[in-house]
């Protein structure tokens, strides 16, 4: 859903494959396809299909989601120029602070309103629909890989870099008594589904869209780097330290 979001598209179909053991509680499986179809019903999806199998260990999920866009419509990440200015919605660290916590406390259960953006994961459909509809962006993609990984992808799509302003992303607030998560979290956590993208100089860009915060973060550069600046006169190069597949 948030790739489809990404691209300023709508979801039409999902389809299912899903493989369980033979001991698997029915009450799991009862509870698990509640949770998708109760999802599916607010994105206006429909389950159009896949598969069931008997799994010999643990159990396998994979989704496939369908979505559209007016035919040349679609957002890409390949749009982004040099001058054009880098927002993010929402914010950033909240579901890397829940997944640290239970890491470093595994015995310690979390209350999930404290941690929204781990347990109860949005994606952005009607904000990217709107940035579409609007012509707002030139390039988008969704921060499911974390803020430095994903905007190396947008950066490298559209063969540009970007500098950003430390003091500007905005850090999730989690736990209780809250706290604002710490600044590595929020470069390259991931797994929230904020939307990144690119706006060119002359389109005015709203601080809030569709309930959805919107924050400027930096500017695109023409040189194929990201550099992050901490203080007025310094600044360092940002590496991608975000989820990548494939990376030992």
């Amino acid at each position: 859903l948030s790739d489809i979001a990404a691209m300023g598209g709508e979801p039409v179909a999902a389809f299912l494959s899903l493989a369980l053991p033979r001991d698997l509680p029915q009450s799991w499986v009862g509870r698990f396809a509640r949770g998708l179809i109760s999802l599916a019903e607010k994105f206006g999806v429909t389950l159009a299909g896949g598969d069931t199998a008997e799994s010999p260990n643990g159990v396998l999920v994979d989704i496939v989601v369908v979505g559209s866009a007016p035919q040349g419509k679609a957002v890409l990440r390949s749009g982004a120029r040099p001058g054009d200015r880098v927002f993010v919605s929402g914010e950033l660290g909240g579901s890397a602070a829940a997944v640290l916590r239970m890491r470093s406390k595994p015995n310690r259960k979390l209350n999930p309103r404290e941690y929204p953006r781990h347990f109860y994961p949005e994606a952005r459909i009607e904000l990217g629909r709107i940035l579409r509809e609007k012509n707002l962006v030139s390039a988008m993609i969704d921060t499911s890989d974390g803020l430095s990984t994903d905007l190396a992808h947008l950066c490298e799509e559209s063969g540009v870099g970007a500098e950003l302003d430390a003091a500007l992303i905005p850090r999730a607030s989690v736990g209780k008594p809250a706290r604002t998560v710490d600044l590595d979290l929020a470069l390259h956590g991931g797994e929230d589904y904020e939307l990144l993208f690119a706006a060119a100089p002359g389109k005015r860009i709203p601080s809030q869209i569709a309930g959805i915060m919107l924050t400027q973060i930096g500017h695109i550069t023409r040189a194929r780097k990201i550099f992050l600046r901490t203080r007025p006169k310094l600044a360092y190069e940002l590496e991608p330290r975000g989820w990548e597949h494939f990376r030992s």
